[in-house]
């Protein structure tokens, strides 16, 4: 158990970091086999059994040197075993160049497989850095490294299409050794063997450190790991050989779709460390092993041919589960694994604190264990039976018996308890004593939080506020520029082979908004429930899913349409991130200034469609990431495009945003709400009204952003317009940042009202210089109204947020009479964020709405005209809205706005 010393928390994080990395490092060089043992397969003419020992052999030593690893870590320290573990791995994979038969490429691989003896390493050196309370969200971040699974399988095919796989192993084995010098040059010795030094205490015995192992808890916990952690590692080998065999895929796809299992069994870990220490790791195992059962048995089904008899004749059908299908299904399959792998090891160092190289060691080489027999069984199996899905079905014989053995074991524990040793039982979270609420109080949750009391505000309130919502700004505008992302490569894709008609560019330009549109519904109300730094973590690098499928997809032309379809869908989850991003920065501010900070987040965010279009066109020029990327595609006049840095560009500032959520933001104690508690908002008529006239300045704002390009380039087809159509979105987005003060200082309702006819003019005269199109000049007038255009929606978006607050602190006191004081403040500020949010969900439809309506009106009258007569007349709409209920003499906000004394309002 970590003695109560004072340790600063930059030595904690320094500790965890330099493990983590590490860990990372290791583990991409431990699964190297499963892309270039595909070649090497070829190479040696390898049977289906000889190729899974290959790939199994170093998961062999990583699994039985985990528990000799374990004890000299607790002995010696994680410093100086860690180093010297990842020397000698990286000696071995670089001599594994040097082998010249099978028997020599196993003795090698014995070799790499010390890469795997990292985890009980690392594991016992971090638990000491942090008490019982916090093990488990800091395991947990360690074990994310297990995302050095993917980093092979992402990387490694594009290194060996390159250098051939002698390359991926000489630049695997330097990376290593070069992470081996930096941990022994930065890394410190924990405080328990510095402890240890100091008082010249002898370390314990091999019997005293081995004496739990004779608990059936801890064999039962090694089951466990078999299945969470060694099934990921026999998957992580075995997925790039079936998806190969059964999908005919090459090896670069292959290793792409199978890093999509990697990311999420490895990535969500230290989220599973969150929930185990929240919730309880006992919990965490049930909702692991019961989701895994489900998606085993879909995977274990195989294709299958049936033939019934119909009354009317013989009905014949068949089930097979197609490649996406397949892949999706195996990243939610790696997402419960991820979360049970961190609960496992949540419980080791709660039950067996002084022991945990051990414990943890005799786990974890089971668990290893499961990674060297499980690929050779998924052989043998296949061989057996000559059925692929195999593999899965023992997989779910073997959660089966897991889940069975758990919850029996619990109930016998729980049946043999009565009256105060019953209320003794460890609880969930697990063993309740040691979680003490005061000194576990968890930092990044303000328990308090006043932003209208003037003292708390200027004394540590703007400060936070101020921290949170500079790093809602790069996460927003990421999630802004994967959102509107096709609004450029559309446009581009016929040009490098892609047949596609007008209509289906248009489709896959209009696609991302109305998923977006649809997620901002869901995320509205995420913030409240799940805390605003979790859900922004989360919604951050999920911006992954789709950054990486374009830059696979755009790389053949001979990719389904269908895939483009996919893929644009899953584009909307950056234009969900808007929602949720609003709701979270709205609950900061007083409302003296929360109309500037919402300009802030949104304006600056919004960026992102500028940032994407002014960038993307020119990275898709060069090859930004070398053979990493990919090959070039071929233009008709000779050029080249990197059409894949479209979406390859985005992943490491999107993992840099995910990082910078987690560590820096904060969740509000009083912003926590259920849905219910949030849908009253849709008893509320101005919830209604303002996403109409939202729709009308945010919804014109994004559609014009993801047609304006393609529109530019077809009613003007001699003119370069990907060259300067970021203009447009850049106008917009700096003047909704540049212009919030002023909607707090003459009002919201005033400007949104001047605001739509000025909206109203420049449609107007877009409509007259398309109708002269051929005339000189004609591209700069509409060029310039469509720049007047994006300027009036940005002005739009800050002053129709602005009103919302000021609307709700009016409504919420004359429809809830019974609420006074801080009551009223946080129920009115709570009605406030959801509206904002859901407005926002509502508006983004014009993100679909206007690039479908250009096709639709294009399709119909030949032009685009019809469609902005309708924009047009919807502008009037809102202008008449907002004067009617907000402005006039008389309106909502016409006291407020003039500063004129407010009358009684009445129902």
């Amino acid at each position: 158990m970590l003695e109560k010393v004072n340790i600063p928390d930059s030595e904690r994080t320094r500790a965890l970091g330099l493990s983590t990395i590490a860990f990372t490092a290791c583990f991409a060089v431990w699964t190297i086999f499963s892309i270039i043992g595909i070649e090497i397969k070829v190479e040696l003419g390898l049977t289906e059994f000889q190729f899974g020992l290959l790939v199994a052999t170093p998961i062999l030593t990583g699994s039985l040197s985990r528990l000799i690893l374990g004890v000299w870590t607790e002995r010696y320290g994680g410093r100086i075993v860690f180093t010297s573990q990842m020397l000698l791995t990286a000696a071995a994979t670089w001599m594994l160049t040097w082998a010249g038969s099978y028997t020599m490429y196993l003795i090698a691989a014995l070799g790499i497989g010390l890469a795997g003896g990292s985890f009980i390493i690392g594991v016992a050196y971090v638990s000491r850095w942090y008490d019982a309370g916090r093990q488990g969200t800091a395991l947990g971040i360690f074990g994310a490294g297990n995302v050095g699974a993917a980093v092979t399988k992402f990387v490694a095919p594009f290194v060996m299409v390159a250098y051939g796989w002698h390359g991926v192993a000489h630049v695997w084995a330097a990376g290593l050794a070069l992470m081996a010098l930096i941990f022994f040059v930065f890394a410190k010795d924990d405080p328990a063997l510095v402890a240890q030094r100091k008082s010249g205490r002898k370390s314990p015995s091999l019997a005293e450190q081995f004496a739990p192992l004779k608990n059936l808890q801890v064999w039962r916990f090694s089951l466990y790991y078999f299945f969470v952690f060694g099934a990921f590692v026999a998957l992580a080998l075995w997925m790039p050989h079936y998806l190969v065999d059964v999908y005919g895929l090459d090896i670069r796809t292959a290793g792409m779709s199978a890093a999509a299992f990697s990311l999420s069994a490895s990535l969500f870990r230290a989220y599973g460390g969150h929930l185990s220490d929240r919730f309880g790791a006992r919990a965490v195992m049930y909702w692991t092993f019961g989701f895994s059962l489900a998606l085993l048995f879909m995977l274990s089904y195989p294709p299958t041919d049936y033939l019934i008899q119909g009354k009317d004749g013989p009905i014949a059908f068949s089930t097979e589960m197609g490649q996406w299908p397949f892949v999706i299904t195996l990243f939610v399959l790696g997402f419960f694994m991820s979360l049970g792998k961190a609960a496992v090891f949540k419980h080791i160092p709660v039950y067996y604190p002084n022991h945990v190289g051990a414990v943890g060691g005799l786990v974890g080489m089971i668990g290893g264990l499961g990674g060297f027999v499980l690929p050779i069984s998924f052989g043998a199996l296949l061989d057996l039976t000559g059925i692929y899905t195999s593999c899965f079905a023992l997989l779910f014989v073997i959660v089966a018996i897991s889940l069975a053995w758990m919850h029996l074991s619990i109930r016998a524990m729980e049946q043999a308890a009565h009256g105060p040793a019953l209320g003794r039982l460890p609880q969930l979270p697990e063993m309740q004593d040691i979680h003490d609420p005061e000194r576990l109080a968890q930092t990044r949750v303000l328990q308090e939080w006043k932003p209208e009391d003037k003292m708390f505000w200027e004394s540590k309130g703007r400060g936070i506020a101020r921290r949170n919502l500079w790093i809602s700004i790069p996460a927003l505008l990421l999630a802004f520029s994967v959102w509107m992302v096709w609004s450029v490569v559309v446009a581009r894709l016929p040009a490098i082979g892609f047949d596609f008609t007008q209509g289906q560019l248009f489709w896959l330009a209009a696609l991302p908004g109305l998923s977006g549109a649809t997620l901002r519904i869901f995320y509205s109300f995420m913030v409240p429930i799940f805390g605003g730094r979790l859900w922004t973590t989360i919604s951050t690098a999920s911006l992954l899913l789709p950054a990486l499928g374009i830059g696979y997809a755009v790389q053949s032309p001979e990719t389904p349409y269908l895939i483009f379809l996919v893929l644009a869908l899953l584009c909307g989850v950056g234009g969900g991130n808007f929602a949720s991003s609003m709701a979270n920065i709205a609950f900061f501010y007083p409302k003296a200034e929360k109309g500037n900070a919402l300009a802030l987040n949104a304006g600056l965010g919004n960026l992102g469609v500028s940032a994407m279009q002014f960038a993307v066109p020119v990275v898709i020029t060069a090859g930004v990431f070398g053979a990493m990327g990919g090959q070039p595609q071929a233009l008709s006049d000779g050029g080249q495009l990197w059409m894949q840095n479209a979406g390859f560009i985005w992943v490491p500032f999107i993992i840099a945003a995910t990082i910078a959520a987690w560590l820096g933001m904060n969740d509000i104690a009083d912003a926590k709400a259920s849905f219910k508690e949030q849908a009253i908002i849709f008893s509320r008529k101005h919830n209604w009204i303002m996403c109409v006239l939202y729709t009308g300045t945010f919804g014109s704002f994004i559609g014009y952003s993801a047609g304006f390009p393609l529109l530019t380039k077809l009613q003007f087809p001699e003119v370069n317009a990907l060259q300067f159509v970021f203009l447009g979105p850049l106008v917009g987005a700096l003047s909704r940042a540049a212009t919030g003060w002023i909607s707090d200082r003459f009002g919201g309702g005033r400007v949104t009202f001047w605001t739509f006819l000025g909206m109203i003019a420049a449609v107007f005269g877009v409509i007259f210089f398309l109708g002269i199109k051929e005339q000189p000049g004609a591209f700069g007038g509409f060029f310039s109204c469509f720049m007047a255009l994006f300027f009036l929606t940005g002005v739009g978006n800050a002053s129709t947020f602005q009103m919302i607050p000021v609307i709700m602190a009016r409504e919420v006191p004359r429809l809830m009479k019974d609420l006074k004081g801080d009551e009223l403040q946080k129920q009115a500020g709570r009605e406030s964020a959801a509206i904002i949010a859901f407005t926002s969900a509502i508006a983004a439809y014009g993100a679909f709405f206007i690039p479908k309506a250009y096709g639709t009106s294009i399709a119909m009258t030949g032009g685009p005209v019809a469609a902005l007569w309708g924009f047009l007349a919807f502008y009037l709409i809102c202008a008449v809205l907002t004067w009617a209920y907000y402005t006039r003499p008389g309106g909502l906000l016409f006291e407020v706005e003039r500063s004129v004394p407010a009358t009684p309002l009445t129902a």
